[in-house]
């Protein structure tokens, strides 16, 4: 399979770097090659083309960060440590590479309406995370009960966006890990019985 490959990894290494400094718009294919240290046609026995390479891009990050997940919560003892967790990790995620932050918070949201519709069945798995949580806090009546499990995610997910994006935004200007226990206890006292 291609993703085994090293030179296919190269390439989506060498994509969040050249989309992050030069912008999705003006990230030739022949710069990601370049920075990949492969030829332009290699590129192509592993993508059909740039917009491919970016929902790669997404599609592996995304997969890999879904994984460490779903593994890292396993052993929480509840809803509210697990919630933590999520936080914890996906700030860490984006604060550990700064490059990533800046093609998911700014240059996926540039995409063309195609691209944001591959990128959301992407997203699809993280949000079913969310809402395996937000479900066990309500059975474990650590939550109130019967929220609105669409409208917590999107409160969860959508807060966990928009502290990256102000982050990205500011130039890395805070810490943004020193975030995760304040935005914790704001989501949980909202949610809370």
């Amino acid at each position: 399979m291609k993703k085994n490959k090293p030179k296919y990894n190269q390439i989506i290494e060498a994509a969040v770097e050249v989309i992050a400094d030069n912008g999705y718009h003006a990230s030739q294919v022949s710069k990601i090659a370049k920075k990949a240290g492969v030829a332009d046609g290699t590129i192509y026995l592993y993508f059909k083309n740039k917009e491919d390479i970016l929902v790669s891009v997404f599609e592996e990050k995304m997969g890999q960060f879904i994984e460490q997940i779903a593994e890292s919560i396993t052993n929480k003892k509840n809803a509210e440590d697990k919630l933590l967790t999520l936080i914890e990790m996906h700030l860490r995620q984006l604060s550990d590479d700064h490059n990533l932050a800046i093609v998911t918070q700014l240059e996926l949201r540039q995409s063309n309406t195609v691209l944001r519709l591959q990128i959301n069945e992407v997203l699809k798995p993280y949000l079913v995370v969310i809402d395996t949580i937000i479900k066990e806090g309500m059975e474990e009546k650590l939550f109130r009960p019967g929220l609105n499990t669409l409208l917590v995610r999107q409160m969860i997910f959508g807060t966990l966006d928009e502290i990256v994006t102000n982050w990205v935004m500011k130039e890395r200007k805070y810490n943004l890990l020193n975030q995760a226990s304040h935005i914790h206890n704001l989501l949980i006292s909202a949610i809370s019985k």
